[in-house]
């Protein structure tokens, strides 16, 4: 029974790893641009695939496949918002316009990925994704611990950008009343470009990781995406310590949940927290009435 518990513990901090990063990159966008990029996953969709034809049919050494997963990622984000989200908010478009658009393209970037490299699972293994080790009758792998090791990283990284970097203070000014920003010389567009591209990096790593430790498909996007909005509204949509802790919450619950209930149900374990804390607290653990970090 304890080591049912302990593996069921690993599973879901690793699971809960993966979203957070899904959900970190997303929270950001959102906590500066104040509208929902449901887009993200496919900014994550499209990077897993260019990682897949970087290294598995170019043949390029991986960490510089990876290295140019990451930049691909970046690049395709700040574009995005260049090419589709500027020019509507140029246009005072309102935020549910942003957020049809923000499907719209999603399913977009989706349907270019299937149109281009078909509907068949791609699979990306490394010698490290095969091993497993037993470790008290707990069974782990190096990759595992490696996507663990990787997250926890990347955010103490992000923190430490939020809170003593000069960028960082400029998008958390944006993000708490953007007109008072301007006043202060702050170019809210600029800022808006700089979030995009740093919460695209990252999504350009949650697809690394999600490549070797899952299959790649079309459609993983939409429910990457899922998870990631569900941990965010968790932990407080708009503040990102909030999401990584509402997205690790939700990696936990799933996996305990097939304690309870067949593995077939952790989907559901996840629309059914959604929807319990959209009613009950829809401000998330760490956010406030206002949904502002």
């Amino acid at each position: 029974m304890i080591e049912i518990f302990f593996q069921l513990l690993i599973n879901g901090l690793v699971i809960g790893s993966l979203y957070a990063l899904v959900a970190s990159g997303f929270s950001l966008i959102y906590s500066t641009n104040k509208f929902v990029h449901f887009a993200h996953g496919g900014v994550i969709v499209l990077s897993s695939y260019f990682l897949y034809w970087a290294s598995a049919i170019l043949g390029w050494d991986f960490y510089v496949a990876s290295f140019l997963t990451i930049l691909f990622a970046t690049l395709l984000g700040y574009c995005l918002n260049k090419v589709f989200y500027q020019p509507l908010r140029a246009k005072k478009a309102s935020n549910s316009v942003l957020l049809v658009a923000s499907v719209a393209i999603l399913i977009l970037l989706q349907s270019l990925a299937l149109l281009i490299f078909g509907a068949d699972v791609k699979t990306i293994t490394l010698p490290l994704s095969n091993q497993s080790m037993n470790i008290g009758g707990v069974f782990v792998t190096p990759l595992q611990i490696i996507i663990v090791i990787i997250s926890l990283s990347l955010f103490f990284s992000l923190r430490l950008l939020m809170q003593k970097t000069k960028i960082g203070k400029a998008m958390r000014a944006v993000a708490d009343n953007n007109e008072v920003a301007e006043i202060l010389g702050i170019s809210s567009e600029r800022i808006y470009s700089t979030s995009f591209a740093i919460g695209s990096a990252i999504a350009g790593v949650a697809a690394i990781l999600v490549s070797l430790e899952q299959n790649i498909t079309p459609l993983m996007g939409t429910s990457l995406i899922i998870k990631g909005f569900t941990g965010s509204v968790i932990g407080g949509i708009g503040s990102v310590p909030g999401a990584i802790v509402g997205s690790l919450f939700l990696g936990l619950a799933e996996n305990f949940g097939t304690w309870f209930v067949s593995a077939g149900f952790k989907d559901a374990i996840a629309f059914i927290l959604l929807f319990l804390f959209l009613l009950i607290k829809p401000q998330g653990l760490f956010g406030n009435k206002n949904n502002q970090k």
